[in-house]
C-alpha cells in the first residue's frame, strides 16, 4: 500500500507563500502611506499565520508497506531555507509498535514507530501526519495494526 500527499504539500506551501507575501506587501503599503496602526495589524495576522503552520507541523509523507518492508519518507512541507528529507525504513518483523498521538481536536496526529533491534528496542522521532487526509491516517493505521496482530 502506498500513501502519498504530494499534491495536498505544494497547495499548503503556495497557500502559506502567497498569503504571506500578500500580508508583507499589504504591511509595505500600510507603512508607505503613514497608517502604523493598519500595518502593526497586518503584522500580528502574520505572525498568527506563521506560528500555526508552524505548530500545525505539515509534511510531505510517503507511506509505502510493500515487500514485508515499512517505509516512511517525509519532509517539512512548509520550511525556510533547504529542505531536510528523512526516512524511516526497517521490515516487518522489526515492528513493536506504532503509537498515534493525536493533538488539538485530532486535527494533528503524530506516529512513533518502536523497532525491535539487537541491543533491545529502539524509538524513531515521531512524525507529523497533519497534512494527510483522516482517511489516509485511518489507512496507515489500520496497515501497521494488522502487521502488529500478525506476530
Amino acid at each position: 500500500m502506498n500513501i502519498n500527499n504530494r499534491k495536498s504539500s505544494v497547495i499548503l506551501k503556495r497557500t502559506f507563500f502567497i498569503v504571506s507575501v500578500i500580508m508583507a506587501i499589504l504591511a509595505l503599503l500600510f507603512f508607505l502611506l503613514n497608517m502604523v496602526a493598519s500595518a502593526l495589524i497586518t503584522l500580528g495576522v502574520f505572525s498568527v499565520w506563521f506560528l500555526f503552520f508552524q505548530f500545525a507541523d505539515y509534511q510531505y509523507i510517503d507511506f509505502s508497506s510493500e515487500k514485508s518492508r515499512i517505509r516512511l519518507r517525509y519532509y517539512k512541507a512548509i520550511s525556510f531555507g533547504g529542505t531536510s528529507f528523512n526516512e524511516i525504513e526497517f521490515p516487518f518483523s522489526a515492528l513493536k509498535k506504532a503509537v498515534f498521538e493525536n493533538s488539538f481536536f485530532g486535527k494533528n496526529t503524530d506516529v512513533t514507530f518502536f523497532i525491535r533491534t539487537n541491543k533491545g528496542v529502539a524509538e524513531y522521532p515521531s512524525v507529523s501526519l497533519s497534512a494527510l487526509k483522516k482517511e489516509d491516517r485511518y489507512k496507515m493505521a489500520n496497515v501497521l495494526n494488522s502487521i502488529q496482530s500478525t506476530r
